[in-house]
């Protein structure tokens, strides 16, 4: 799919993703065959080849009112999310997640991108309704 969606304890999250559009990245190669940077930098997802999808926004809403703005910067260089796979009996699922402090102060926005050839985690985290960080591990194996 091309979203995904979490919605509980007044807290709305919506990530969606979109083709990728390779006229729109200055794209660099090793031995012409393996993309190693674009736009000048690393990347995640798709390891050393075009990406396939990239995501477009991630919108958050809290108690219906307040729009927490996750700036394109947070997620311009994460490629081909995975949101969801299917377990051994064909089940469905998701390793994604929102998980919120126990002081009701922060928000953490879980996301893990499984590929063969690597795999991302992504965390974003929101403090007081705003975007304080994001928290990005790579290089993991499968």
């Amino acid at each position: 799919t091309n979203f995904m969606r979490f919605e509980g304890n007044n807290i709305k999250v919506i990530i969606k993703t979109s083709l990728f559009d390779a006229s729109k990245h200055k794209m660099a190669y090793y031995e012409e065959k393996h993309l190693v940077k674009m736009d000048g930098k690393p990347f995640y997802g798709s390891f050393g080849k075009i990406p396939k999808t990239s995501i477009e926004a991630v919108n958050v809403v809290i108690n219906n009112k307040d729009t927490v703005n996750i700036p394109p910067v947070a997620f311009a260089d994460l490629y081909n999310p995975s949101f969801s796979y299917k377990d051994g009996s064909g089940t469905v699922r998701s390793l994604n997640n929102v998980y919120l402090s126990p002081d009701n102060r922060k928000i953490y926005i879980y996301m893990l991108n499984r590929e063969a050839s690597g795999t991302y985690e992504v965390t974003w985290v929101i403090q007081d309704n705003k975007f304080l960080r994001r928290v990005l591990d790579f290089g993991l194996l499968k």
